[in-house]
């Protein structure tokens, strides 16, 4: 069913990497997102389509860039698809946005990864970008274009406002997510602590120190992302060791790689949340691990953007979320 909002007919499209969390939004937004034919080569060059008439919409591509490297160059070339066939506007939906770790150059002779997806997407043709939660902010400068950086902090203030957990403390764990979990404290009305850790020479076990009080309390380990699940399952293991009674991990993007769903399962937690910005298959699912849908979130940035409404007012925290 095509919409007609004030800026016309929108066309949404999706890319395969996150094919559930785009037929979610499509749902919400009354629109299909199989607009596309997308299939690899023998040689796995990827071939790309659109099947719909795009002369004049607004277009919006979902697609998370992670690996394999393919799935970037998958929203490339659905970007240029989309310009090639007059869209009036292509907006590329990133719900997580790959290489955000490589945001400086902190050794000699490395590359800016992050800067080089900016750059990539803009040659490509996207006149915005919206994402959720990118590994720092100043992401948002390497753009040329605007850029719409979305919070999944409403989804999880939600869930843990219903819990109702008693005594809670938002834990950092480590001081580069400080101020996410600074921000969840506030909304929840918990206390805050930050664990401190320090390798003292190459190839000895770090020392973690919980600055803050936690004995007997329940916990909220928050970050941007899980990757290997080791600075996690230390951190619950600090914890427990420092007298939390509970802990619960609450993160963004669920990349889980290699042995982190055995980790994370092994490790005395309460319960893992995450979103679902990256598909998370079946194989890397454990029974701790609870999924929450950022789908209604994207969706309602969606039509704010295509009515040329405020997408700020998704950051607030009414009294009914």
């Amino acid at each position: 069913m095509e919409r007609n909002l004030q800026n016309g007919p929108v066309l949404v499209l999706s890319g395969r990497s996150n094919e559930p969390l785009a037929e979610e939004i499509g749902h919400l937004l009354d629109e299909s997102v199989d607009g596309a034919s997308i299939r690899d080569f023998a040689d796995r060059e990827i071939f790309v389509r659109i099947d719909r008439n795009a002369r004049g919409r607004d277009t919006y591509i979902i697609q998370s860039t992670t690996a394999p490297a393919e799935n970037t160059m998958e929203l490339l070339l659905l970007i240029d698809a989309a310009k090639r066939a007059s869209a009036a506007r292509v907006t590329a939906v990133v719900p997580y946005f790959g290489y955000g770790r490589q945001d400086r150059k902190d050794q000699p002779r490395v590359a800016i990864g992050a800067k080089l997806m900016a750059n990539m997407l803009v040659a490509a043709g996207a006149d915005r970008v919206v994402s959720i939660d990118f590994h720092q902010h100043q992401i948002q400068g390497f753009f040329d274009i605007p850029v719409d950086h979305l919070y999944a902090a409403p989804v999880f203030t939600r869930y843990f406002r219903e819990k109702q957990l008693d005594d809670l403390v938002v834990v950092a764990p480590d001081v580069g997510s400080a101020k996410m979990a600074r921000g969840y404290s506030k909304r929840l009305d918990a206390t805050f602590a930050i664990i401190d850790k320090r390798r003292p020479e190459a190839n000895v076990a770090e020392v973690m120190n919980v600055v803050g009080d936690v004995e007997g309390k329940t916990c909220l380990l928050t970050d941007d992302m899980c990757d290997t699940g080791g600075t996690l399952a230390n951190a619950v293991h600090a914890l427990r060791e420092r007298g939390a009674k509970a802990v619960y991990a609450a993160v963004t993007h669920a990349l889980l790689s290699g042995p982190a769903a055995e980790r994370l399962q092994a490790a005395p937690l309460e319960e893992m949340i995450v979103t679902n910005t990256i598909h998370v298959p079946v194989e890397r699912r454990f029974p701790k691990l609870k999924i929450l849908s950022v789908a209604p979130l994207l969706a309602n940035a969606i039509e704010y953007i295509h009515s040329n409404e405020s997408v700020s007012q998704l950051f607030e925290l009414r009294n009914d979320d």
